[in-house]
């Protein structure tokens, strides 16, 4: 399978004319925040395939639309209040969604550093995971596997972070790492502006990497 994970940036290779020659043999796409819903639009539209996402720091205009109730907690069992798909686009917050023969949950948003939108104190963090256990625990059970990705905006503390109060990872973000071993934890909200800087990395079970601008991730059959 072939994913192709995004964030942040408008890359002009996706907002593009040639998309289709370019990722028309991608089989999901899936956003790791900070992107207009219309560029979502734009490459559900051209490729025809899913889109799953989380919502970012910046680019929130529309989080009303797809949870206007934000603050109540939702789970995968209980979608009230949740538009789910628009765009072409399904979001994933506090939520955990199977497609494509996947589990993917969605964590978005960044830690507080001002009075902005979307942003999360750790222990508000920890709550948000906490919700997440019980559907969590039936995918291992009816799946054999708790998770095959942890979609989020911000990184991991410590892993591919930033050391400004605003790009400063979640530590709860590695106990899930930890505790539930994802195969992978796809981030973004770290810019990379060297296309050749190191994007991924390991822990416990999990492979880290950083989304920004795009990136093909293809997954063999485990």
């Amino acid at each position: 399978m072939k994913i192709l994970a995004i964030a942040d940036h408008i890359d002009p290779l996706v907002y593009s004319t040639q998309i289709k020659q370019r990722f028309g043999d991608v089989d999901l796409v899936v956003s790791a925040g900070d992107l207009p819903m219309r560029y979502l639009g734009f490459i559900a539209s051209s490729l025809n395939t899913p889109i799953v996402f989380v919502f970012g720091n910046h680019n929130t205009s529309e989080m009303a639309v797809f949870c206007p109730n934000r603050h109540v907690p939702l789970d995968a069992n209980s979608a009230a209040g949740y538009t789910q798909n628009r765009y072409g686009s399904t979001c994933a917050e506090d939520r955990v969604i199977r497609t494509k023969g996947l589990l993917i949950a969605g964590l978005g948003g960044s830690p507080r550093y001002s009075m902005g939108p979307h942003q999360f104190t750790e222990g508000q963090m920890q709550r948000r995971i906490v919700r997440l256990v019980p559907r969590l625990l039936w995918n291992r059970l009816r799946h054999g596997r708790f998770l095959d990705i942890l979609l989020t905006h911000a990184a991991p503390r410590n892993i591919q972070d930033g050391d400004d109060r605003c790009h400063l990872g979640f530590k709860s973000f590695v106990w899930f790492m930890r505790t539930f071993r994802p195969r992978y934890l796809l981030h973004g909200h770290v810019h990379l502006y060297d296309r050749n800087a190191p994007r991924t990395s390991k822990y416990c079970d999990t492979t880290v990497i950083n989304v920004y601008d795009h990136y093909i991730l293809e997954l063999s059959d485990e």
